[in-house]
């Protein structure tokens, strides 16, 4: 995977006969409390690797766009207008990296959280796709298809079982954070990538002590368990990550080191 390109909001890749483009929809701050330790309770001390702006975690929101020049794939949304003023910029992002909203036909959410569904609705309440025909979804996550996303109901591809939702693009369900969650794995002609959601939420953290886990994970022992496979899984020769809360823009790819694990970015990276 080469980057090839960079804007305020984007970063773009080459990958094989893909090409994936970094959305960058906003940050969050976070308090440090959310951090839980191995045995549920909150984390006692936080090591100074650990960056905070202002005595919190500043979490970046980021979504990726996949395509082979005819076929696209939107994974995650951000968060429109519906949570935090940091948040919404996708759109911005989108424009900047030259990419139409209306050639997306499909969006794959990997958990029904604010910061990853809610992009499917602009602002002013309208569709952000006007083409848009799928919104792949975990099945237990599903049910978020009401009221502010009503208007794309219609769409919903649910998932439940590990499933290929185009040539290059295969859904595998990682529930643990949600029970519906779900990481999105991408075969190009060169290697594969994989998109998650909420298996990481604190890089600077988690990939050297993939026990410590997220007070608002709805099991932790099972995102956990989901996150170990899947950072064990990435340390496999021609694999890489793409992550919803790894810092902007978030693609990289992942080595063992002693215990735990280590992320190395392939572009300059900010939270």
């Amino acid at each position: 995977m080469r980057h090839i390109s960079s804007g305020r909001h984007h970063a773009t890749f080459e990958f094989g006969d893909l090409t994936v483009t970094s959305l960058r929809d906003g940050y969050v701050d976070m308090p440090p409390t959310r951090l839980r330790d191995a045995s549920g309770h909150t984390l006692d001390q936080l090591p100074d690797t650990v960056p905070l702006v202002d005595g919190n975690l500043r979490l970046s929101v980021n979504a990726f766009h996949i395509t082979d020049g005819t076929a696209s794939v939107l994974i995650d949304t951000g968060a429109s207008n519906a949570w935090h003023s940091t948040m919404g910029s996708l759109y911005d992002a989108l424009d900047e990296a030259g990419i139409d909203r209306g050639d997306i036909t499909d969006v794959a959410i990997t958990h029904n959280h604010e910061d990853h569904v809610n992009g499917l609705i602009t602002p002013d309440g309208s569709p952000a796709f006007p083409d848009l025909r799928h919104v792949w979804i975990g099945a237990s996550d599903a049910a978020v298809f009401t009221g502010r996303l009503e208007p794309v109901g219609d769409r919903v591809a649910p998932i439940t079982d590990k499933i290929a939702i185009n040539n290059w693009v295969m859904a595998v369900p990682t529930p643990g954070h949600t029970p519906g969650h779900t990481v999105y794995e991408v075969s190009s002609s060169a290697s594969r990538l994989l998109v998650w959601g909420d298996t990481v939420h604190v890089p600077s953290l988690q990939f050297a002590q993939p026990e410590v886990s997220w007070e608002l994970d709805g099991a932790q022992p099972q995102a956990r368990n989901a996150r170990t496979a899947l950072l064990e899984q990435l340390t496999t020769p021609g694999y890489f990550v793409a992550g919803a809360h790894l810092d902007s823009p978030g693609v990289g790819r992942v080595t063992r080191n002693g215990t735990g694990y280590a992320l190395e970015y392939l572009a300059p990276a900010h939270a």
